[in-house]
């Protein structure tokens, strides 16, 4: 795989493993690379360092772009120049727009590396997911599981329920980010219970199930909850 500009793009909203070095003393990593530690850590997979594929984007909002030549990966991620060079808190939307690009990237990796394929309502799904689950560990978890509950209820609302679309709803586009958003907070809502009772071995092994499952088996996920 390398790092490039490639000919397809998707909206805000991805290379076979490789083996990166322990951490040392020295600068901190940028955001893109540590919301990737915490993704590979999450999932147990491993993928190419992504800061070498991470570009400034021209247009202010998350972009990632991907063309394969003769079995070669060419990817770039294109992130907010502000979101990447900061060092403090984040507006949520620049923060997710950061993870849904991390997330891509893992998420095709992960799949060129097992020779699997992957559909864009995939990446969208599976991003909507991470985005949820990384603000949720950065807000920190509640004193009580009820007051819990009431966090993860209201965070999904915020999330999932209160969105504004870029893309009209009759696009193709548009339907496929509504559907995605759909069947992630469905997704979300089924682990709701594991999450506030802190059954962390159950809720890991839901994660990295839907994570590892293609397009159809996600769908079913969802739709089962």
């Amino acid at each position: 795989m390398r790092s490039g500009a490639g000919t397809r793009s998707r909206r805000s909203k991805p290379p076979p493993a490789s083996t990166k070095s322990e951490p040392h003393a020295g600068p901190r990593p940028s955001l893109p690379a540590r919301l990737q530690t915490r993704l590979e850590r999450l999932y147990a997979v491993e993928t190419p360092a992504i800061d070498p594929f991470v570009r400034a984007s021209e247009h202010g909002r998350e972009l990632v772009e991907l063309v394969e030549d003769e079995g070669e990966l060419s990817i770039a991620v294109h992130l907010p120049s502000e979101a990447v060079s900061a060092e403090g808190s984040l507006p949520l939307d620049l923060l997710c727009q950061v993870v849904e690009g991390v997330s891509h990237f893992v998420y095709l990796a992960e799949r060129a590396r097992r020779g699997l394929p992957a559909t864009q309502l995939e990446l969208e799904l599976q991003a909507e997911v991470d985005k949820f689950v990384i603000v949720a560990e950065a807000i920190g978890r509640a004193a009580s599981d009820e007051a819990e509950r009431r966090r993860l209820r209201a965070l999904r609302a915020a999330m999932f329920e209160r969105v504004r679309y870029l893309h009209e709803a009759h696009t193709e586009p548009g339907a496929r980010y509504r559907l995605a958003n759909e069947l992630a907070a469905r997704f979300i809502g089924s682990i709701e219970d594991a999450w506030v009772g802190a059954r962390d071995a159950l809720l890991l092994a839901r994660l990295r199930r839907f994570h590892g499952a293609g397009q159809r088996e996600k769908i079913e996920m969802a739709r089962a909850a």
